[in-house]
């Protein structure tokens, strides 16, 4: 049996479209039999690889007798919300003002015009824990939809006005260049963070905790502008208890969502493509400032994980990887102590066991995850080990793989890529980054015009705040390795576009959809980093870059607007605003810019072997304002607000 998902392409979609259920995908069809039946509208929102989905799949989805009451009373949607971002946050809001909280999967239950009139998250088939079970839900609502309607309709609306009318996503009281200046915004975070340090065991809060890369970043620079070595110490002891622990894959490198514990040594398995984009930007940058092997070495190994398991043979990044194997969490990433002797030898067994933590009895519900928390040994020492484990392993269970190909999370991806080839110099990352991008503007994009996601060869109809963005760094983050000013260029075009797509002309900012679009009945503008930066804070971003690198006037209003913008929306919680924070660190006080004279095209490669993470480098030709020093290449360095003499390379 098939229902409406059966054409799709979304791999979360196809996973439904043998359910007894009738699922829809969004659109208008779904919408005007919802009407036409009079019927209310179940939204199901979530993603491939989410553990709490497949749970509710299983239970209720593939339920006959569910699936029976759904079918009867409700016509039921899915969404994945990686390729709706859009749809995702307007009802997150929504499920967070019935709640108080949200989470996948996202349940709505809503008229056909889009109007919700109750939400949450998973629900369980039957009654527990204070939950109601999904079946009793389903019938009472259709009961309260049939004999008590208006009631429902009051709560739609009641809910619609709260969220529109209280204006969550801009304050016009607040200028934002007067009120709560930059140095204040990163004083208050940098607090924050530091009274929620764990300083025993890394990391912020208590568990569950997880990565935040941008948030390292931030403190990294600050760190580094202010030369306050305690910061430093917080982010050197989160990333190496990262390293170290569970979250990251010993076998087969990379890191998982985050830690269930305090000690990150229990993940939740699943492995996200912008989580091991943002840590590898974390550690190549911690490399770059300490010059600490470790952190490079640990980029690397989750950069190899990314080309062997992530990367399609036309050079795109597959989204994410299963925390399931065979309806059990972290199957697949888990070992006995029988095990490891098995594969190893009791000799080598035995030593391996010693230093990874393994144990007869397990260190995590009876089985083991592999990690370094008690042990300061080298994987490097290790090596045939890790392989041999890596192998058995891969033919041990198999993962689902979500292999859509997201723009916006592609781009992450190539940042960090590209960094790390400045980091390390390896020009295989170069390659990756650049591959990546020229798979983008194949598939992706037509012109100016941009697509969310691309699977099966065939691409989204959508786009959006975060796909132009991300993408306008990527290509910017492509020209600080390879000085090419084509990507420069691509980039300054891709942020006008930006502009005159997404942004709120009225009150600042820049709106997740397009300003003209009417589909959902408000358009979120998201300053808040989460998993991933905002778009807004992107955008932020991009605009300081732009600035330095071009000095265009255009480019330093439209940061100096943002700035302002963003500031008055991280008076409440600077905290979450932290890669905002990181572009006015870089607006305030600019890094390195270097402005090189060639005297031959080739010294340019001397020039990319020199390169800094943050510096600001532009290349021109020989002019009275920057001649050639005893007629060979030059450079011109600026830097804290001081020029320095001219110098050959």
């Amino acid at each position: 049996m098939n229902n409406q998902l059966k054409n799709e392409t979304s791999p979360y979609l196809l996973q439904h479209a043998k359910n007894p259920v009738d699922w829809y995908p969004w659109g208008r069809e779904a919408f005007e039999k919802a009407r036409e039946e009079d019927k209310p509208v179940f939204l199901s929102i979530g993603y491939s690889t989410c553990h709490w989905c497949h749970v509710m799949a299983h239970e209720s989805f593939e339920n006959e007798h569910t699936a029976e009451v759904l079918n009867k009373y409700f016509i039921s949607v899915k969404v994945d919300r990686e390729e709706r971002p859009d749809i995702d946050s307007v009802y997150m809001s929504v499920c967070q003002a019935f709640t108080g909280s949200g989470g996948w999967p996202m349940s709505i239950f809503m008229t056909w015009d889009k109007k919700p009139f109750f939400a949450g998250t998973y629900f369980p088939a039957q009654s527990r824990y204070g939950m109601p079970g999904f079946s009793d839900l389903l019938n009472a609502l259709a009961k309260r939809w049939r004999s008590n309607r208006e009631e429902l309709l009051q709560s739609a609306e009641h809910v619609i006005d709260h969220l529109t009318q209280e204006d969550l996503y801009f304050d016009e009281t607040k200028s934002g260049t007067e009120e709560g200046g930059g140095e204040e915004l990163s004083e208050t975070a940098l607090q924050m963070f530091a009274s929620s340090f764990d300083r025993k065991y890394g990391g912020f809060g208590d568990a569950p905790k997880f990565p935040a890369p941008h948030n390292l970043l931030f403190l990294m620079l600050y760190a580094k502008q202010q030369d306050n070595p305690n910061v430093l110490e917080m982010v050197e002891k989160t990333l190496t208890q990262m390293q170290k622990g569970g979250i990251f894959d010993h076998i087969g490198g990379g890191f998982s969502r985050y830690s269930t514990d305090a000690y990150f040594l229990a993940p939740h398995f699943e492995k996200m493509l912008y989580d091991n984009g943002l840590l590898i930007i974390a550690y190549g940058a911690a490399y770059g400032m300490t010059e600490n092997q470790a952190y490079l070495e640990t980029a690397e190994r989750t950069a190899r994980y990314v080309l062997r398991e992530m990367t399609s043979c036309d050079g795109g990044f597959y989204s994410a990887q299963d925390a399931d194997s065979e309806g059990i969490e972290g199957k697949y990433y888990t070992f006995t102590f029988a095990e490891i002797m098995e594969v190893l030898g009791k000799e080598k067994g035995e030593r391996f066991a010693r230093a990874f933590d393994i144990t007869k009895e397990g260190n995590f519900e009876g089985v083991n995850i592999p990690n370094l928390l008690k042990s300061d040994v080298s994987e490097a020492d290790f090596y045939d080990e890790l392989q041999k484990l890596y192998d058995y392993r891969k033919d041990r269970f198999k993962l689902h793989l979500d292999d859509k190909i997201l723009i916006s999370w592609n781009s992450i991806m190539i940042v960090a890529f590209s960094i790390l080839y400045r980091a390390s110099r390896n020009e295989k990352y170069l390659q990756a980054a650049i591959h990546a991008q020229t798979f983008i503007e194949r598939n992706l994009s037509r012109g100016l015009q941009l697509y969310t996601s691309w699977r099966d060869g065939r691409t989204s109809e959508n786009s959006f705040l975060d796909d132009y963005a991300f993408y306008a760094a990527a290509l910017m983050e492509l020209y600080h390795s390879t000085l090419n000013k084509e990507y420069l260029e691509k980039g300054e075009r891709f942020c006008k576009e930006a502009v005159r797509r997404f942004a709120d002309e009225k009150n600042g900012g820049f709106f997740l959809s397009d300003s003209e679009n009417e589909e959902l009945f408000m358009n979120p503008k998201e300053s808040y980093d989460g998993a991933v930066p905002s778009g807004n804070s992107v955008m932020a971003y991009n605009f300081v870059r732009l600035n330095q690198l071009t000095e265009k006037e255009e480019y330093r209003e439209l940061a100096e607007k943002q700035i302002g913008y963003m500031s008055a929306q991280a008076q409440k919680y600077p905290a979450g605003h932290s890669m905002f924070l990181f572009a006015r660190l870089l607006y305030e006080n600019p890094p390195e810019h270097m402005v090189i004279v060639l005297k031959k095209n080739c010294d340019l490669e001397k020039i990319n072997r020199k390169l800094l993470l943050l510096a600001n480098v532009v290349v021109v030709s020989e002019s009275r304002e920057y001649p050639l020093l005893n007629d060979a290449s030059t450079v011109y360095v600026c830097k804290n607000h001081t020029c320095f003499p001219p110098a050959n390379l």
